[in-house]
């Protein structure tokens, strides 16, 4: 964290009176001990059932307690100062789900709909993205944040839905930018794509993001987000 950051939080802390998403001890919005309790290994969190040909989607922890205080707290409510921990849980995620070393890397936000972003004042899911691509850049290969995605109209708030009825809902949505694609290839011809998002619940938003991406000839390596739905998830098969 930079000193002007740091500044930034404290200034914040003081005149709006923050206190901790996961603990309410008056301060960051997130502090010390709590961040502690964050989970650190980044593993395969396969939805239950999962959608065909989902690609492997990585994710730190289970969507509960403290990790999904952190996210609401962030999507739903501002809090401002938790972009770069969320980001960095994602960005551990990411690291798991990545090719390997050498790989050019492109981060891929999912999309939101365009009056949630609005009601919201802010694309959390693209902010968390940018802070994980700040984390990893300086590393082997590039690190890049493509928005490719883009939601059409008429989609409903998932909220609510089953798998079957969020699949429905989606089927179709998202569209791939030409112009974007086009530029892309111009900086990164060979790279790796992950998608990003906050939350893995049913698999059907990042799977509906996978089809319109390779419908337009990109590749999806892996999916990352920070957190899984426990009730959706079964464990990686091994064997």
């Amino acid at each position: 964290m930079t000193v002007s950051s740091e500044l930034a939080d404290g200034f914040g802390d003081l005149v709006l009176g923050a206190a901790c998403v996961g603990c309410g001890r008056p301060g960051r919005a997130l502090c010390r001990p709590c961040a502690d309790r964050l989970p650190v290994d980044a593993v395969p969190r396969w939805p239950s059932p999962t959608p065909p040909g989902l690609v492997p989607p990585y994710a730190v922890g289970d969507y509960d307690d403290l990790l999904r205080a952190l996210v609401l707290a962030h999507k739903e409510h501002r809090v401002l100062a938790l972009t770069r921990p969320l980001g960095a849980l994602l960005a551990r995620s990411v690291v798991e789900a990545r090719a390997g070393p050498g790989h050019p890397l492109v981060l891929v936000p999912v999309p939101s709909r365009s009056r949630a972003v609005r009601q919201r004042g802010h694309d959390p899911t693209l902010a968390m993205t940018r802070a994980a691509a700040r984390l990893l850049t300086g590393g082997d290969a590039p690190v890049l944040v493509a928005r490719l995605l883009r939601v059409r109209p008429g989609v409903r708030d998932q909220a609510g839905l089953d798998a079957a009825a969020r699949a429905a809902n989606l089927a179709g949505s998202m569209a791939v930018s030409s112009a974007a694609v086009r530029r892309l290839a111009g900086r990164v011809p060979r790279a790796h794509l992950v998608l990003c998002d906050d939350v893995v619940t049913t698999g059907a938003t990042l799977r509906e993001a996978q089809r319109a991406l390779q419908a337009s000839g990109l590749q999806v390596h892996a999916a990352a987000a920070v957190a899984a739905t426990r009730r959706k998830v079964r464990a990686a098969n091994f064997g």
